[in-house]
């Protein structure tokens, strides 16, 4: 979540650019393009019923344009440079460009089409460019100057006083003190590093669409249900799309295990090879992040990168990995026995492989905690997960409250729209939910905004939630597993981060803190899903209409600590290969991807066959084309943060609102206008410790 200037790095997908097509879109008439028009739907939200793709281009350019123009007024002013003239022109000077790039992010990753992503293509650079002209302008950064080092006779307000010193930061790490000559060698890297993660963006897109399964025998499937085998029927044969994870949902209920191989083997070798092969682009990118950081004063990429994180350095990062690494090791390897023990007592004679995992720790869970995934799934129907519990606990906690809108334009049919009140009914935003997988979006989840909580533009937030569940066939009851159910209070974890920002300036509001931060609220949201009194709520068996046994609720409890091994390690994999990737020299000599990849785990002692990275480098879209180039273990770090914040509600009496409110007032809606270590301190009263987490994980 980050301030236009950096918005490149979230245009994630792109193919080629059709060039005649983009002179014909920007030869609009502008003044009737829908997206340079103030929206005239509550809370400015933008006007899907006008908005077409071809809308996008001359806006984005027009309101490059605006800033440009604006960046212009404020070197060229002759007056002494003031808090007015420089820092809040300069936080204004994107506010259209920041409207139009909002809309066009959004679609670009839930409901994206050949127009957008040739725009993609052709805007990648151009946005590169434009930051890099911002960031590194001279005369510009001399007035920021000024008015920082008068910060101290300024008599600014406390956040006033924190966004001059964020844009000073910002300027610095881009490389404002730089000589003319390296800031010009600087543009040109980012420039082509911006081209490189976008062409990976698009291979990767293509590699997971097209790289899936078809079985033409339906015996194949066993394991499945009737439904499932509907759903994935293609002209009479049946297609198993990747997803963006190694490990394929599939995998757990395939029967079969050479088909179970096949589809292991196609998601994990799907962009090292052949049309889709990345590995060029992952050694190209790499050599030149070391490359920017050496001309940075940086010994290497992460370094750089983590400047203003929690974590600060690579150093902490390792520690943690290294804190963590035996702990997971142990439990993973008790978990292989385990798994190896079922597969046995069946009467196979093969030795556990990684795409055997998740197939025969169903089977371990099953046989452990009794607990059987289609006899949970029933009590958890989408509709009511999301209302009478995602809604419900933010009710609980914080006493906001919701009423679903049908009037309001959406981009696709399944998106959904609510408004949200407080709690004495004033007005606080509007939410739209898009949960269902479709070939116009991208893998994974996540949350982001069409229109920020600002005071000074007079904004509330406009938020939307994007996730991947099957869409089931027409008639069905949409059932979702409680994987899915946790996903859908993480996102709305940072939902609430965003409704609750409480800023003057939008590129410092809500969501906009740091990565080692920002999944922070997102991963505390996500215990509420089994506080009894919340699920009580929503896990409603859908034919029945019974709340859930007690039971089957402890059974899911139980087993939340299986599999843990499993996780970390999968998890410290990928983080591990984000940080070594990242801490290269300008000097190292990358060949082989695969070798360097696994040399890497082996340094880290986490080479365990039977356990794959979470990503491999190839597909690893977090990385080299989502903005978290050495950012990855943030979901760790978060994740210890959102454990030690529960054990606070534990013990401070849990589902109050009270709690709620001490944690919206001292977190939630600090944006980043403070330390994020001493925001935390204020709110607990104590340092973070990684305890709690290594016991919800059954690591301790």
């Amino acid at each position: 979540m980050k301030k236009y200037i950096t918005i490149a790095a979230s245009l994630l997908l792109v193919i080629s650019c059709n060039t005649k097509e983009a002179k014909k879109e920007n030869n609009m008439d502008i003044s009737k393009n829908p997206l340079l028009v103030q929206s005239t739907l509550e809370y400015g939200t933008p006007d899907f019923s006008k908005i077409k793709a071809k809308h996008f281009l001359p806006a984005i350019l027009e309101g490059m344009k605006l800033q440009n123009e604006a960046i212009e007024k404020i070197t060229q002013n002759t007056d002494a440079p003031t808090f007015e003239n420089t820092i809040l022109a300069l936080e204004e000077s994107s506010k259209k460009l920041d409207a139009v790039t909002a809309v066009f992010s959004g679609l670009a990753g839930a409901h994206t089409n050949d127009t957008i992503k040739a725009n993609q293509k052709e805007l990648a650079p151009k946005f590169s460019k434009h930051s890099d002209d911002i960031l590194l302008n001279t005369k510009l950064f001399a007035k920021i100057k000024t008015v920082y080092n008068n910060l101290s006779t300024a008599n600014l307000d406390a956040e006033s006083e924190h966004l001059v010193k964020e844009y000073f930061k910002d300027f610095t790490k881009a490389g404002a003190n730089l000589s003319e000559e390296k800031k010009e060698k600087l543009k040109e890297i980012n420039s082509e590093i911006a081209s490189l993660s976008n062409d990976f963006g698009k291979k990767l897109l293509d590699a997971s669409k097209k790289g899936g399964i078809v079985i033409s025998d339906k015996a194949q499937l066993k394991g499945f249900s009737e439904e499932k085998i509907a759903s994935l029927e293609k002209d009479g044969k049946y297609e198993i799309q990747l997803i963006n994870t190694t490990q394929q949902p599939s995998l757990q209920t395939l029967e079969n295990r050479e088909v179970r191989k096949q589809l292991f083997e196609k998601s994990i070798h799907r962009a090292d090879a052949g049309d889709y092969d990345t590995s060029d682009l992952v050694k190209k990118m790499v050599l030149l992040r070391a490359q920017k950081a050496q001309i940075l004063g940086f010994d290497n990429y992460a370094s750089w990168s983590l400047q203003g994180t929690m974590a600060s350095n690579p150093e902490t990062v390792f520690n943690m990995f290294k804190n963590l690494i035996p702990g997971s090791l142990e439990k993973a390897n008790s978990e292989i026995k385990e798994i190896q023990a079922e597969i046995n007592k069946e009467g196979k004679d093969f030795k556990l492989a990684a795409y055997d995992w998740n197939h025969y720790a169903e089977k371990v869970r099953k046989s452990k905690y009794n607990l059987n995934e289609d006899e949970v799934k029933p009590y958890f129907e989408m509709t009511n997960v999301l209302e009478k519990g995602v809604f419900y606990a933010a009710t609980k906690l914080y006493g906001i409250t919701f009423k679903k809108r049908t009037d309001i334009p959406t981009y696709h049919p399944d998106v959904v729209v609510y408004e949200l009140f407080e709690e004495d009914g004033s007005k606080l935003g509007l939410f739209f939910g898009d949960y269902f997988a479709r070939d116009s979006k991208r893998g994974g989840a996540w949350m982001s905004s069409f229109v920020k909580q600002s005071k000074l533009r007079n904004q509330k937030p406009v938020i939307y939630n994007v996730c991947n569940s099957t869409k089931p066939a027409a008639g069905e009851p949409v059932l979702i597993s409680f994987d899915e159910v946790e996903t859908m209070f993480h996102e709305f974890g940072h939902a609430l981060h965003g409704f609750f920002g409480n800023q003057k300036y939008a590129s410092i509001s809500g969501t906009s803190t740091a990565r080692d931060f920002v999944e922070f609220p997102s991963q505390f949201n996500e215990n509420w899903s089994t506080h009894p009194e919340i699920l009580n709520n929503y896990a409603i068996h859908y034919k029945t209409g019974k709340v859930i046994p007690a039971e089957l609720l402890q059974k899911i409890k139980d087993a939340g600590t299986f599999n843990q091994g499993y996780s970390m390690i999968e998890n410290l994999c990928s983080s591990s290969l984000d940080m070594k990737w990242h801490t290269i020299s300008v000097n190292d000599k990358i060949e082989d991807v695969a070798k360097f990849e696994a040399e890497a785990l082996k340094s880290m002692n986490l080479n365990v066959n039977e356990i794959p990275p979470r990503y491999r480098s190839t597909y690893f879209a977090h990385i080299f084309s989502g903005g978290y180039s050495a950012g990855y273990y943030s979901y760790l770090w978060t994740e210890m943060l959102s454990h030690d914040a529960y054990d606070w509600f534990k013990d401070n009496g849990l589902l109050t609102r009270e709690n709620g409110q001490k944690f919206r007032d001292q977190v939630l809606s600090k944006g980043n206008t403070m330390d994020y270590a001493e925001m935390y301190k204020t709110f607990a009263g104590r340092n973070p410790e990684a305890a709690p987490m290594l016991k919800a994980r059954g690591l301790k």
